[in-house]
């Protein structure tokens, strides 16, 4: 029983040092946005510029075939019940508040997820286990801010952007469905979808994904740096990045949905 007890505070203690960690690599990135201009040390915008165009422009085609098979299929599953009640017509408002307050940002999150989260971490790991982070602090070069905040910044913009797209596409495929398969007419499908649709379902999912922007490019920057044990340990730490991230999207939309549930806003 005492092993347990043992095992148990072992398994507390290091989640803990884990979480000061990670706050810690969060507060030195913040510093080098906020405060490193202010030492004569920005963060060159030519590599952001780069990761801009490799983590938002190349996801721009898998982004919009996700959300758009997505919202051909919520509309084909919600107009099989909403026609029993005589309320087919609704399949366009139900597809566009899904689709913008839940799905589209939550999806693109998991899509960048599996494809920016696992390129961060394999990169900065690949650097880490070849010696090339203890270069750069030997030449002066801080690797938060060379390596990590560049990344940071592109996936903080880029990510809304593409959840912008990824709703377009979504409702875009309840279009195409209502139109072609349930023969609403367009102009009354396209009128019943905006009248529904507010400014509160549009920005409550893109600040779910300005959090998720966060935490894809924190949890893939920290699993890159503590990544050890050489090609092994990079293909470890780039699966646990991806699983870490995919479990804390789902837990923060959750705590974010249920926070302007409650909040009434």
């Amino acid at each position: 029983m005492l092993k347990v007890f043992e095992k148990i505070g072992a398994t507390v203690k290091n989640w803990i040092i884990i979480a000061v960690e990670f706050l810690q690599l969060i507060s030195q990135t913040l510093f080098w946005i906020f405060v490193g201009p202010s030492k004569d040390r920005p963060v060159k915008s030519k590599p952001v510029f780069e990761q801009m165009v490799f983590m938002g422009v190349k996801s721009i085609v898998i982004v919009f075939f996700v959300t758009l098979f997505t919202g051909v299929v919520l509309a084909m599953q919600s107009a099989y019940q909403l026609e029993k009640m005589g309320g087919v017509i609704y399949v366009s408002s139900l597809v566009s508040i899904s689709i913008c307050r839940e799905l589209g940002p939550v999806l693109t999150a998991l899509v960048l997820a599996g494809r920016i989260g696992a390129a961060i971490t394999a990169e900065i790991g690949s650097m880490k286990v070849n010696e090339q982070i203890e270069a750069l602090d030997t030449m002066a070069i801080n690797p938060v801010r060379f390596l990590i905040v560049p990344k940071f910044l592109a996936l903080l913009f880029m990510l809304p952007c593409l959840t912008v797209i990824g709703n377009l596409s979504g409702m875009l495929g309840g279009y195409l469905v209502g139109v072609y398969n349930l023969k609403i007419n367009a102009p009354l499908y396209i009128q019943t979808t905006f009248k529904f649709l507010t400014l509160k379902d549009i920005y409550t999912g893109l600040s779910k994904s300005i959090i998720f922007a966060i935490i894809i490019s924190m949890v893939g920057s920290y699993q890159g740096l503590k990544t050890k044990g050489g090609a092994v340990g990079v293909g470890r730490a780039t699966t646990i990045s991806v699983v870490t991230s995919f479990i804390l999207i789902i837990v923060a939309d959750c705590v974010m949905t249920a926070i302007y549930y409650f909040s009434n806003m």
